[in-house]
C-alpha cells in the first residue's frame, strides 16, 4: 500500500551544514517509483529549499513549521502574519536592540546588524551540533541567499526569528503578542539561543492534516520522519514516527523507531527498515 511520507529537512534530509546524502536522494526517488508520496516538512521557508533538494524528485511540501503546503506545484494553504501585526513585530524588536530576519516565501530578509551580531549564535548552533568549523562560520555561510538591507515592513511572512539577549526575551515576546505562535530553537529554556513569532495555530501536524485532506489520503498511511523537538507534533500525528539518531534526547524517546544518523545514510536504511523500498 502506497504512503504519505513527510521529511523535516535539516538534520533528518541534509545534515547541519547543507550536506545532501546521495543516499537520501536514492531513497526518495526509489519510493516514489515505487508509488510513495513523498513531501518535506521543514521549518525553513520555500525561499530556504535550494534547487538540489527539489532536483531529488518531490511531491511537494510544508514549509514555514506549517504556514505552507503545496502540493505538485499548488498551494494548498499560505497563512501568512498579517502586515500590520508584522510591522508591530518590528518595532517591537527594533525597540529592545534584539536583532532577527524575516522569513517569507520571497527571501529571508535580515535586520540592520544581523549579520555580525548573528554570527557568534550561529557559530554556538554549529558547535552544539558538532559539526567542524563552527569557529570560521558566517551568517552569510549559514544563510547564503539571505537579503540584508531590504523592506522589513512586509506582508508577506511565515515567521520572523530574532536573537535572545537572554530568555527573557522570550518570555516578553510571549506576553507581548499572545496572538502569536512562539517558540525557541537552538537550545532548550535558558540555553536557547533564537526565539521565533509565527501564525498561531499552526504547525507541522496541522499542515499535514491540510495536506491529507486536499489528497483523500488517510492518516494511518502516513510516516515522518524528524529529529528535533518542533518535529514532535508531526510524529505524534503521523501512523508512525522515525526520528534519526542524531535527533535529540526528546524526539527519540517518543519515536515509534531510531535509525542512523542523517551522514550516516539514516534515511536510506529506514526507508529499507520500514519496506518502502529495497535494500
Amino acid at each position: 500500500m502506497s504512503k504519505v511520507l513527510l521529511i523535516d529537512v535539516d538534520g533528518t534530509l541534509v545534515d547541519y551544514e547543507n550536506n545532501l546524502p546521495a543516499s537520501a536522494v536514492d531513497a526518495i526517488r526509489k519510493a516514489r517509483a515505487a508509488g510513495h508520496k513523498v513531501y518535506i516538512c521543514t521549518g525553513r521557508s520555500r525561499a530556504e529549499v535550494y534547487q538540489n533538494i527539489w532536483d531529488i524528485g518531490l511531491d511537494g511540501m510544508i514549509g514555514g513549521n506549517g504556514s505552507y503546503v503545496e502540493d505538485g506545484g499548488q498551494v494548498v494553504m499560505h497563512q501568512c502574519i498579517p502586515a500590520e501585526e508584522s510591522r508591530r513585530i518590528v518595532d517591537w524588536l527594533h525597540s529592545r536592540k534584539l536583532e532577527f530576519y524575516l522569513e517569507s516565501n520571497n527571501g529571508l530578509f535580515a535586520s540592520e546588524n544581523f549579520e555580525t551580531a548573528g554570527q557568534s549564535a550561529m557559530q554556538e548552533y554549529t558547535r552544539r551540533k558538532g559539526r567542524p568549523g563552527a569557529d570560521e562560520l558566517t551568517v552569510r555561510d549559514a544563510f547564503p541567499d539571505m537579503i540584508f538591507g531590504g523592506e522589513l515592513y512586509r506582508d508577506d511572512l511565515n515567521k520572523v526569528s530574532y536573537l535572545l539577549g537572554s530568555y527573557q526575551d522570550f518570555l516578553d515576546a510571549r506576553e507581548a503578542f499572545p496572538e502569536m505562535q512562539h517558540n525557541t530553537w537552538g537550545g532548550a529554556g535558558e540555553t536557547a539561543l533564537f526565539g521565533d513569532m509565527g501564525v498561531k495555530g499552526i504547525n507541522k501536524a496541522h499542515a499535514i492534516d491540510v495536506l491529507l485532506r486536499h489528497l483523500g489520503a488517510k492518516q494511518e498511511d502516513t510516516i515522518a520522519f524528524g529529529d528535533a523537538k518542533i518535529d514532535i507534533p508531526m510524529l505524534e500525528y503521523c501512523a508512525y514516527g522515525v526520528a534519526m539518531g542524531s535527533g535529540g534526547e526528546e524526539i527519540r524517546a517518543m519515536a515509534d523507531y531510531v535509525t542512523d544518523d542523517v551522514d550516516k545514510d539514516g534515511l536510506y536504511k529506514a526507508f529499507v527498515h520500514l519496506g518502502l523500498i529495497e535494500g
